[in-house]
């Protein structure tokens, strides 16, 4: 992404010496003559840095007091131009704000070098530390930027989905592992023009160019899911999912990580709003997710209509079928006061949460029931909590249980889990 550099100064000559000196491919320069205009522009591109000259009508110090109070969310460097030298009136603009007081007559190399100074530490104050990307707030001053554009762009949000359930498996350093080699893929892909940022640990920003966005997102998807595969382990993949540990001796059947990707163009609609690009652009990534499957979607004109998109309903319906009938009572009654909804069995509505108990018999009735649960399409989103006595976490995960709870278990362990999952579900 393009710097973007705002000079404030009502001489022609100078002013547009100073454009020249900056601006490139990678530094945009904005010229304009006071105050108010000064602020349009403000809102609207949020420049790195301000360079303010005492040519404007007006006290230098006074300036750079406001527009430190109008930018104080986004912090832009201040750089003070002024035709004096004396220490008191040097002392009293950087006190109100600026972060730099340069005496005119400037030196052009010196000049130079110390908005580029300034840019490079503005730049790596925004750098998240494990990926070398500029950061959230770095991003959504991108995606600002571009809606004040008439150019061809398009937004993409890509995320590594189940990514927490791989930290807890695999622990946090090969996490970040993944993320970081993600960030490489996304990067080869990318262009000079390109911008690369991230959202969070497993989030990712990037604003290219309308006709390339698909092949980009293609070739993502393409790469992830070859390269996930080497940051498993060999049981797992034969196994087919991973485990992730509890803090007693619970175990929780998670699907692999794979990647989606939401894409929004400048062709979908006028936006005015950041906040707005924002909302869509995460509604059309929620669209594309799909259980266990890398996939991408990408907003387009004349496809949407009135209705379209149906919102589904909170579920917190929880089926309870533990033949403990003591056990069974204190269960509906906690996470009934819970503000769950408890179903009776031989009921037609579909819970959110089955806990099923395996009778404690020994002949794997539980697990038998677990399997047929999970063959029934109706019950594809429900979460399987199975109990047991029998402490075979494995043969329980691989017959579909989404957790293994071993008996004895405490009651608040089970409350835990169930609106851990009630929160994944909704």
């Amino acid at each position: 992404m393009q710097t973007v550099t705002l000079i404030i100064d009502k001489r022609r000559e100078l002013s547009v010496k100073y454009k020249k000196l900056l601006e490139n491919k990678y530094s945009l320069v904005i010229i304009t003559k006071d105050l108010l205009s000064a602020i349009k522009y403000i809102k609207d591109k949020e420049p790195d840095l301000i360079i303010i000259s005492d040519s404007i009508d007006g006290d230098l110090a006074g300036f750079c007091k406001k527009i430190r109070g109008l930018t104080y969310n986004m912090r832009p460097v201040i750089i003070a131009l002024s035709k004096s030298a004396e220490l008191e009136d040097k002392l009293n603009v950087l006190r109100s704000g600026a972060d730099d007081f340069i005496s005119e007559p400037v030196n052009s190399e010196e000049f130079t070098m110390r908005v580029k100074a300034h840019l490079r530490r503005e730049f790596e104050s925004n750098l998240d530390r494990k990926k070398f990307l500029p950061n959230k707030n770095y991003s959504l001053r991108a995606i600002k930027r571009i809606i004040s554009t008439k150019k061809n762009w398009a937004c993409m949000l890509i995320s590594i989905e189940n990514f927490k359930n791989y930290e807890e498996a695999y622990t946090k350093l090969a996490s970040d592992k993944l993320a970081q080699t993600y960030s490489a893929i996304i990067t080869s892909a990318l262009g000079e023009a390109d911008y690369l940022g991230c959202i969070s640990d497993n989030e990712f920003l990037v604003i290219t160019d309308e006709i390339k966005v698909e092949k980009i997102a293609n070739y993502l998807i393409f790469a992830f899911d070859m390269v996930s595969e080497k940051f498993y382990s060999s049981q797992d993949l034969e196994r087919g999912f991973m485990i992730t540990q509890g803090e007693t001796q619970a175990g929780k059947r998670s699907d692999f990580v794979h990647t989606t990707i939401g894409i929004v163009t400048a062709n979908t609609r006028n936006y005015k709003d950041p906040q707005d690009l924002i909302a869509d652009l995460i509604n059309i990534h929620n669209l594309a997710n799909m259980p266990q499957k890398s996939n991408y979607l990408i907003e387009r004109t004349k496809l949407s209509g009135d209705n379209s998109i149906l919102k589904s309903t909170y579920n917190n319906k929880i089926l309870i079928k533990e033949p403990d009938e003591a056990l069974s009572l204190l269960l509906s009654t906690i996470l009934g006061l819970q503000g769950y909804e408890i179903l009776s069995e031989g009921t037609n509505e579909i819970p959110a949460i089955m806990i099923i108990d395996d009778a404690g018999n020994g002949n794997n009735s539980g697990i038998s029931t677990c399997r047929e649960i999970k063959q029934n399409e109706k019950y594809k989103n429900t979460k399987l909590i199975m109990t047991s006595v029998f402490h075979d976490k494995e043969t329980i995960l691989r017959a579909g249980a989404d957790l293994y709870l071993p008996k004895p278990y405490e009651i608040s362990e089970l409350v835990k889990w169930v609106d851990k999952f009630i929160k994944e579900i909704n």
